[in-house]
């Protein structure tokens, strides 16, 4: 009975996520059309990306509120680079630099100060939010090269660039967490990290690398959305954070550590991108969509609770 409990929590998300597939075709004759596929895709590459970098914080253990913040911060810096040398490139690189400088900077002050990963990352988020608006005036960042809205709105034959960018990220997060020492130690670290202390890992210098690894996605994915809006907006990304971590617990990770994978958020990140989608095409006001994505998260918190109680008892 405990086996067959622990297959369909297994495979729940990706029923869920075919399960809502179906509703939304038959409910919507707009949803299985080629232009809102593409669109689907595109508005959820964002927060697939930031939820990639999430599963190896949530993995480890931790948890990083100040993902939407460091976003909108990447986002600024990036495209203000851009306006300031007119290269692409070196803005795309700045972006993902600054958000790796306030991943790793998150990963040290709570691996040196001992404080819990909720404080230290719910302090940076108003820290890097004031900063941004602070640089920015409050103002958008705008008069960006046209060659950036390649990177969010471009297409290689039918497909939309920004799939082949989520594509090359899932390979290398799963890889990174399923074959490397990195992700073995994550996962050591999440299921009991003084265990991890005692074995020899230095746990410190790898919670630096998860929290940085999370910033350099985060960076990654505020380009993406610089691209699509074609401005640097100060304000992006509230409540993104909410969605990131929801992805990453629909698919099957544990806020307690030590459980997730890269497979099981993307099915996260796309419920929840399927989800708001749908809401759009059904005439469901984005208050409600907080609403549901809320329910959704206590409700996949509490199933991974009993879940937890079936086995330990």
């Amino acid at each position: 009975m405990l086996v067959k409990s622990a297959v369909v929590q297994k495979f729940l998300p990706f029923l869920t996520l075919a399960g809502l597939f179906l509703i939304l075709s038959v409910a919507s004759p707009y949803f299985l059309t080629g232009t809102n596929i593409s669109s689907v895709i595109r508005q959820t590459a964002v927060i697939n990306i930031m939820a990639l970098g999430m599963t190896l914080v949530i993995v480890s253990g931790g948890i990083d509120l100040s993902v939407g913040s460091m976003m909108a911060f990447s986002g600024v810096v990036g495209t203000m680079t851009m306006v300031a040398t007119g290269s692409v490139q070196l803005g795309i690189l700045t972006g993902m630099v600054a958000g790796t400088a306030w991943g790793a900077a998150n990963g040290l002050m709570i691996y040196r100060l001992r404080i819990p990963p909720f404080i230290v990352t719910l302090g940076t988020l108003g820290i890097i939010r004031g900063l941004t608006l602070v640089i920015s005036g409050g103002l958008p960042v705008v008069g960006l090269p046209k060659e950036h809205g390649f990177l969010g709105e471009g297409t290689i034959g039918p497909a939309p660039f920004v799939l082949l960018v989520l594509a090359v990220c899932v390979v290398i997060s799963h890889f990174v967490l399923h074959s490397t020492r990195l992700g073995r130690y994550t996962y050591a670290i999440g299921s009991n990290e003084a265990a991890a202390v005692y074995a020899g890992i230095p746990v410190g210098r790898y919670k630096v690398a998860i929290y940085a690894i999370c910033g350099l996605m985060t960076g990654l994915a505020g380009m993406i959305e610089t691209s699509r809006l074609m401005t640097g907006q100060p304000t992006a990304g509230v409540t993104y954070e909410l969605q990131v971590i929801a992805a990453v617990v629909i698919g099957g990770g544990s806020l307690a550590g030590g459980e997730g994978t890269v497979i099981g958020t993307l099915i996260g990140a796309f419920i929840m991108g399927l989800l708001s989608n749908g809401s759009d095409l059904l005439g469901i006001t984005p208050y409600w969509q907080q609403v549901i994505i809320g329910a959704i998260i206590i409700l996949a918190v509490a199933l991974d609770e009993a879940r937890k109680r079936r086995f330990s008892s």
